[in-house]
C-alpha cells in the first residue's frame, strides 16, 4: 500500500489498534483453511497483530504472515514467536510460492487505480489451484474515514472483473 497517510496512521496507532482485535475472524477463515490441504502454505496480507497467523499456525498450516507497518510486524512476531516480514503490497513478487492468500480487511486501502495490478501479483504468487481469499468494506467509491485512513470500497463485480484481469480464469479460488 501506498498511501503514506494510512501508514502513518497504523505505525502511530499500532499499540492500540493490536488490542482491537483478539479473536480470529472466525467462520470466514475456517472456511478458508478448510478449503485449503492439510498443512498448505499461506501468504497472510496485512497480518497486523498476528491474531489470524495463530489461528493458521494453531491448525497446523505453514503460514508467512507479513504487514506492510513495521510497527505491527514486531507486534504480531511477538505474538507468534517467528518472523513477520514487512511487505507492501506492490513489493509481492513471489511466483506459485502459496497454495493460499488470506487478506482480511487490508486490500481495501489499495487505491482503486492500483488494486488490478495488486491483484495480478497475488495471483501470481498462488500456485496453480490455489485459493484467494480477501474482504472488504461495503459501499461505493474511495475516500478517506474519520481517522485520515484511505479506503477503497470496490464493487464485488468490479473486483472479480480485476481478478480475471490478473490473470485468473474464472472464479474459482476467488472468495470475496
Amino acid at each position: 500500500m501506498a498511501d503514506d497517510d494510512t501508514l502513518r496512521f497504523y505505525a502511530e496507532q499500532a499499540a492500540t489498534y493490536a488490542e482491537h482485535r483478539r479473536r480470529p475472524i472466525g467462520a470466514p477463515l475456517d472456511a478458508f483453511l478448510d478449503g485449503l490441504p492439510s498443512g498448505a502454505r499461506i501468504l497472510e496480507l496485512g497480518c497486523g497483530n498476528g491474531t489470524d497467523a495463530a489461528h493458521m499456525l494453531a491448525r497446523g498450516f505453514d503460514i508467512d504472515p507479513t504487514d506492510g507497518t513495521p510497527e505491527l510486524t514486531e507486534i504480531a512476531a511477538r505474538r507468534l514467536q517467528r518472523e513477520v516480514r514487512i511487505l507492501r503490497f506492490e513489493d509481492l513478487a513471489a511466483e506459485a510460492d502459496y497454495d493460499g492468500v488470506w487478506a482480511a480487511a487490508s486490500l481495501l486501502h489499495v487505491p482503486a487505480a492500483t488494486l488490478s495490478a495488486i491483484l495480478a501479483r497475488i495471483h501470481r504468487a498462488l500456485r496453480p489451484g490455489g485459493l484467494f481469499t480477501a474482504s472488504y468494506k461495503a459501499g461505493a467509491g474511495e475516500g478517506r474515514d474519520a481517522l485520515g485512513r484511505y479506503y477503497n470500497y470496490p464493487d464485488p463485480l468490479v473486483l472479480e472483473a480485476d481478478y480475471r484481469a490478473a490473470g485468473a480464469r474464472d472464479r474459482s479460488g476467488l472468495r470475496l
